[in-house]
C-alpha cells in the first residue's frame, strides 16, 4: 500500500513518565493529586511531546473519572481534576508557542484499563460519560474514547463524544495474543458496526503490544476512513486490578525510541495516518518517530480533515 503523505503525530504517554518524575509514591488517585500537587511536571510533559512534534496532545484526565473518584472517596474532586487538566494542557500548547497543535479530550474506561464488561448497566455508563464530555468539549479541538475494551463501551463513549459536536476518535485495546481481537473477544468489525449511525473521525487501536497492532492493522484499514495507532511497551497487562496502579506492569526492554518507531513506520505503510505512543512512549520515542517521518517525505500535520 502506498504510504500516507500527510500523518498525525499525536502524544506518548502520560502517566508513566510523570511517575518517573514524580515525588509522589504511586496510588491509585496518583494520576489525580499530580494534577494538583505537582501541576509543573504535567505542563512540562505536555509541553516536551509537542517540542519532540506531537501535532496532537490528549489532556491527562484518564484517571480522573467519577467512578474511580468516588471509590476512592474523592468524587468532589472531578470538577476540579478536569478543568486543571484542560487549563494544563491548553498552557503548555502556550509554552510552546505552537498554536497548531490540537488538544483531543479524553474519554477513558470508566473503571480501569482492560476491562471489557460493563460494571453498570449501559444506560449509566452513558451517562456518566456525557458527564465527561460537558466538562472538557467546549475547551478541546477533539473528543478521544480510548482504551475502549467492548463495543459496548465503545458504543457509549462514542454516542456522548459525538453530541459535542467536535470531530470523535474511537480507539480499541487489543488482547495481547491470539487472532485480532478487542480484549472483549470481539473483532474490530463488530467494534466499528456497533458504530453505525454515529460519525466517527477517525477509528485506532491503543494500549496494545505493539505487534498485536501489527496483526490487527488490515482489519483496521478495511473499515475505510482515517486510522491510527498507538501501542504501549509493557511486557503484558494481565497484573493489572480495578483499583491498583500501573507501576506493576514494568516496561520492555526492547521497545526503545528506535525500535517503536520502526513499527510505526510500518503502520504507516500499512495505511495508518495518525500514529504516536501509549503507556511508556516517551518524549524520546515520539521525536524518533518525528524524525523517521520526515527521512520518509512525510509531513507531520494537526488533522487528516478526517
Amino acid at each position: 500500500m502506498r504510504p500516507v503523505a500527510n500523518i498525525v503525530l499525536t502524544d506518548g504517554g502520560m502517566g508513566q513518565e510523570l511517575l518517573r518524575r514524580s515525588q509522589t509514591p504511586p496510588t491509585p488517585l496518583w494520576s489525580g493529586r499530580v494534577l494538583l500537587e505537582e501541576p509543573g511536571l504535567v505542563r512540562e510533559l505536555h509541553a516536551e511531546f509537542i517540542r519532540a512534534g506531537a501535532r496532537v496532545i490528549t489532556i491527562n484526565a484518564y484517571g480522573a473519572t467519577p467512578e474511580r473518584l468516588e471509590r476512592e472517596g474523592e468524587g468532589g474532586m472531578f470538577e476540579p481534576l478536569q478543568r486543571r487538566a484542560i487549563e494544563l494542557a491548553v498552557a503548555a500548547r502556550d509554552d510552546a508557542g505552537d498554536r497548531d497543535v490540537l488538544i483531543a479530550g479524553c474519554l477513558p474506561p470508566l473503571f480501569g484499563s482492560y476491562q471489557p464488561a460493563l460494571r453498570i448497566p449501559y444506560s449509566e455508563t452513558l451517562a456518566i460519560y456525557r458527564r465527561i464530555v460537558a466538562e472538557q468539549a467546549e475547551h478541546v479541538d477533539l473528543m478521544l474514547c480510548e482504551t475502549m475494551a467492548s463495543a459496548e463501551e465503545g458504543l457509549a463513549a462514542a454516542t456522548a463524544a459525538s453530541e459535542s459536536g467536535k470531530p470523535v476518535w474511537v480507539s480499541w485495546t487489543l488482547a495481547d495474543d491470539g487472532p485480532p481481537r478487542l480484549r472483549s473477544g470481539e473483532t474490530l468489525a463488530q467494534a466499528a458496526g456497533a458504530l453505525e449511525g454515529i460519525s466517527i473521525a477517525a477509528r485506532l487501536v491503543n494500549c496494545s503490544r505493539p505487534e498485536a497492532v501489527d496483526a490487527a492493522l488490515p482489519d483496521l484499514v478495511a473499515l475505510g476512513g482515517v486510522v491510527g495507532a498507538y501501542a504501549n511497551a509493557f511486557p503484558a497487562v494481565e497484573d493489572l486490578k480495578i483499583g491498583g496502579s500501573v507501576d506493576v506492569l514494568g516496561v520492555r526492554d526492547d521497545l526503545g525510541p528506535a525500535t517503536y518507531a520502526e513499527f510505526a513506520m510500518r503502520w504507516v505503510a500499512g495505511g495508518a495516518s495518525i500514529v504516536g505512543g501509549c503507556c511508556e512512549v516517551g518524549p524520546a520515542n515520539i521525536a524518533a518517530l518525528r524524525d523517521r517521518l520526515a527521512a520518509a517525505g512525510h509531513a507531520t500535520v494537526a488533522s487528516t480533515g478526517g
